[in-house]
C-alpha cells in the first residue's frame, strides 16, 4: 500500500539507554526510560503494544501500579472510546498486551558528535554533524559580547553556564534595576538571553536574539540562540513564560524537508520544528503551548487532505521534566502522550504512517540536568507496515530520513540508509 502521509513525532529527550561512546560525554549509566518507568505515574499501554519494551537493549519494565480510573478507555483498535465510563473501577481498563508488537520497532544510535536538540533533529532529517558545535563552559568571550552590547544597547549579566530557573532567581532583580540582559549557556551549544517581559518587550528580546544569531557564526556558531522571557515581581516569584523562541543555525546541508518540498510534497512543522530548521523546507508551521496542545493540533491536522510529512516536536519532556530532574512529571507526560496516541491511532487512514522517535536523552534520574548521550526508540505503525518486525540497532538517526524519502518514492538517502524494505508490508 502506498504511503500518503507520515506523522513523525519526536518525544524530545526520550532516550532508552546510554550509547557506547557515552564516556566521551560523561553519560555512562544514563537511561531516561529506565528512570521514568519506576514512577507510579508511568502508564503507556499503547507504546508497549507498539514494541517499546521489545527494543534491543531495553531491559526495564513498567512497575505494576493502580492507575486512575478517570481516564478515557482504549479500544482494541487503539481508538479512544468516550462513551464508556470507568466510575468505581479499581483496575486499568486497557486491552491485554498483544503477543507480538503491532508496530515495527528498533533503536537508533546518534552518529553526530553531540547530544543537542539541533544536532539530533538535523540527523533525524538526514544530516550527520561530524564536528561538535562550540560550547562555552567559561562563558562567552569578549569578541562575542562586545558587538552584542554595542548592537543591542544593553549590558550583559551572568555570562556563564546556569540553570534557567536559577539564573532568573539570582540575576532577575539586578536585571530589573539595570535593564542589562541575562546571558547564560549550558552544557549544550546555546546562547540564552533571559529578560523580564515588562522590562524588555518580547519583540525587542527577539530582535536582540537575531543580533546574537548574526554574531554567532563560524567558530562561534552555536546551535541555538534562545529567548527566555520571564515575569514576576521579585526573585521569590520570577517565572519563565511560554514565549520562548529559538533561533537556530541554518542546516549545513540539504535535509529531507528540502528534498520533500523540491519533489512537490507538503511539509508541516508542529512545535519548534520550524525554529530548529530555520524555516528551511517547512511549508506550514504550527506553534504549540505544550505537549498536550501539540498532540491536539497534530490530531487536528489528520483531518487535512495533504500528501507528505507532518514533523512534530514535543518539548515538555525535555524542557519541563528532564532538565529539572522531575521523574514523576516526565512519567505523567509519557502517560498523557500515550492516551493521545490512542486517539491518533483511531483517526489514522489506511495510507498513514506514524513514526515515533527522540532526538537525545535527558535522564531525570541521572546526576546533573544536561542532555544525555542515549539511543533513541524507533516505532513505526500503519497498515503499510508489517507488525512485529525488529530493525535491531541502526547506526544513525539519519536512517529515518532515508526511510521517509523511500516511502514517498524519492531516490535520495542523504546521510542515512533506509530500512523501509525491512518493514513495509
Amino acid at each position: 500500500m502506498a504511503v500518503k502521509r507520515v506523522f513523525l513525532i519526536v518525544l524530545d529527550s526520550f532516550g532508552i539507554g546510554y550509547e557506547p561512546d557515552a564516556d566521551l560525554f560523561g553519560d555512562v549509566g544514563a537511561n531516561t526510560l529506565a528512570s521514568i518507568v519506576k514512577s507510579d505515574r508511568y502508564d503507556t499501554p499503547n507504546l508497549e503494544r507498539f514494541g517499546l519494551f521489545d527494543i534491543d537493549g531495553v531491559t526495564c519494565r513498567p512497575r505494576t501500579a493502580e492507575r486512575t480510573c478517570d481516564l478515557k478507555n482504549v479500544s482494541h483498535s487503539g481508538s479512544v472510546d468516550t462513551n464508556q465510563t470507568s466510575a468505581g473501577c479499581s483496575a486499568p481498563q486497557y486491552p491485554a498486551a498483544a503477543d507480538a508488537p503491532i508496530a515495527a520497532y528498533g533503536r537508533l544510535r546518534e552518529r553526530s558528535m553531540g547530544k543537542d536538540t539541533t544536532i539530533g533533529h538535523w540527523e533525524i532529517a538526514g544530516v550527520v554533524s561530524p564536528e561538535p558545535m562550540p560550547v562555552y563552559p567559561d562563558g562567552f568571550p569578549e569578541e562575542v559580547l562586545q558587538p552584542f552590547r554595542e548592537q543591542t544597547g544593553r549590558g550583559v549579566l551572568c555570562n556563564r553556564p546556569y540553570s534557567g530557573t536559577d539564573v532568573i532567581r539570582d540575576y532577575g532583580e539586578q536585571h530589573m534595576a539595570s535593564g542589562d540582559l541575562i546571558v547564560y549557556t549550558s552544557a549544550d551549544s546555546v546562547f540564552q538571553i533571559a529578560a523580564h517581559e515588562e522590562k524588555v518587550p518580547l519583540e525587542e528580546l527577539y530582535k536582540d536574539c537575531r543580533i546574537a544569531r548574526a554574531i554567532l557564526q563560524g567558530k562561534h556558531g552555536v546551535g541555538r540562540v534562545i529567548a527566555r522571557p520571564f515575569v514576576g515581581k521579585s526573585a521569590a516569584d520570577f517565572t519563565r513564560t511560554r514565549n520562548r523562541h529559538d533561533f537556530s543555525l541554518v542546516p549545513p546541508k540539504r535535509t529531507m524537508l528540502v528534498s520533500l518540498r523540491e519533489h512537490g510534497f507538503d511539509t508541516y512543522g508542529v512545535g519548534k520544528i520550524n525554529d530548529i530548521f530555520a524555516g528551511q523546507g517547512i511549508a506550514h508551521t504550527t506553534p504549540i503551548q505544550d505537549n498536550e496542545d501539540g498532540m491536539n493540533k497534530t490530531i487536528a491536522l489528520m483531518d487535512e487532505d495533504f500528501t507528505g510529512l507532518c514533523f512534530v516536536n514535543l518539548v515538555d519532556f525535555d524542557m519541563l521534566y528532564g532538565h529539572r530532574n522531575d521523574i514523576d512529571g516526565y512519567a505523567a507526560a509519557a502517560t498523557l502522550f500515550d492516551r493521545q496516541l490512542a486517539e491518533m491511532m483511531g483517526k489514522m487512514r489506511g495510507d498513514d504512517v506514524v513514526l515515533i522517535t527522540a532526538d537525545h536523552g535527558c535522564d531525570p534520574g541521572f546526576p546533573g540536568t544536561d542532555h544525555s548521550r542515549e539511543y533513541v526508540p524507533m516505532l513505526l505503525y500503519g497498515k503499510s507496515v508489517r507488525p512485529g518486525v525488529s530493525i535491531g540497532t541502526r547506526s544513525s538517526f539519519a536512517d529515518i530520513a532515508a526511510t521517509v524519502l523511500e516511502m514517498f518514492g524519492i531516490p535520495e538517502s542523504l546521510d542515512g540508509e533506509s530500512f523501509w524494505n525491512l518493514v513495509k508490508d
